[in-house]
């Protein structure tokens, strides 16, 4: 039987190692009998996981013998993985383990050098640091997982179980993988990517977001990015030439004011699609967008999926 060996280290995300240990625990082959042995492998007897206390009976040992090895996402991205789990990851790697990651486990997997010269995705709050850290990973942060063949990243959350039952339908094929998203009652594709779910402007992240000299012409495009502005509006409101505006925006956002505003009215557009029944032209009139076309191709491009997509996929808010 295929054995998937979910590791926890100290700090360990709760949720990504229980939506492995759920999805891969539950999956039934079309006989009826279990689809993989699932193992949890811990660095310890008892590890912690946010407010909770793991104990497993298996240890890290116990890597050297999975044909899957998930490595979960950890609250603290700065603690370095542990050298054990490191050298772990490395030798199981090198037997022919498959290995995936959920959310910022792409840094444990990274750390062992598992994804240089590859393609690869992590939740996007920690992308940044990601690049930073390990700048031969070619990090792509719109999408929900990135699949190359013996190793697998996905996003944070919820795009772990995106992962998990993708590798389900590798491994036994599409109908036991929609038995399994049914048991997790989520569907077995999502449209679009990460890129729907990122808050595109510091000003949408609120008190907690970086500081900059340009924060009063921020605030101030939230409040008026339904407007049909233009370079000089926005120069005249902030009492600065163009020139000097366009060069205080790439240095304080890396984009134009325009891009901003663009970004502005997609976020307030997301917000009106989660809130309302508003039909789609309506949307796009509301938070600024003059044609109807351009609106829909600005959202695609900025959030990955159409604005009906985008709300088929929160229509749950609606309901609540």
């Amino acid at each position: 039987m295929h054995t998937v060996a979910v590791l926890a280290v100290p700090d360990t995300i709760a949720f990504d190692l229980a939506t492995a240990v759920e999805v891969f625990g539950r999956t039934r082959k079309p006989d009826g009998t279990p689809g993989y042995d699932v193992r949890v492998c811990a660095t310890a007897p008892q590890v912690d996981a946010g407010p909770l206390r793991i104990a497993t009976d298996h240890g890290i040992d116990a890597l050297a013998g999975a044909d899957t090895i998930v490595v979960p996402g950890v609250n603290d991205i700065d603690t370095p993985a542990p050298a054990a789990v490191v050298e772990a990851l490395r030798t199981a790697y090198a037997a022919g383990a498959r290995i995936a990651s959920i959310c910022t486990g792409a840094f444990t997997v990274a750390a062992a050098g598992l994804l240089d010269g590859r393609r690869a995705t992590t939740h996007w709050l920690a992308a940044d640091a990601f690049r930073a850290a390990y700048p031969a990973v070619r990090l792509d942060p719109d999408v929900l997982y990135v699949d190359e063949g013996q190793v697998l990243t996905s996003a944070g959350a919820s795009a772990g179980l995106d992962l998990c039952l993708h590798m389900v339908a590798r491994d036994h094929g599409a109908a036991v993988a929609a038995d399994s998203a049914r048991m997790a009652v989520a569907p077995l594709h999502r449209s679009g990517g990460q890129a729907q779910f990122i808050l595109r402007n510091r000003a949408a992240a609120g008190p907690l977001a970086e500081r900059t000299e340009l924060d009063a012409v921020l605030a101030w495009l939230e409040q008026h990015a339904h407007r049909d502005l233009t370079l000089a509006d926005i120069a005249q409101y902030a009492s600065m030439s163009v020139r000097t505006l366009n060069r205080r925006f790439q240095a304080e956002t890396g984009q134009t004011p325009m891009q901003w505003v663009t970004g502005v009215r997609v976020r307030h557009a997301q917000q009106l699609l989660e809130t309302t029944n508003y039909g789609v032209e309506r949307v796009g009139r509301e938070v600024g967008f003059t044609s109807p076309a351009n609106f829909r191709e600005q959202f695609r491009r900025l959030t990955g999926v159409a604005p009906l997509s985008y709300r088929n996929t929160f229509r749950e808010r609606l309901a609540g």
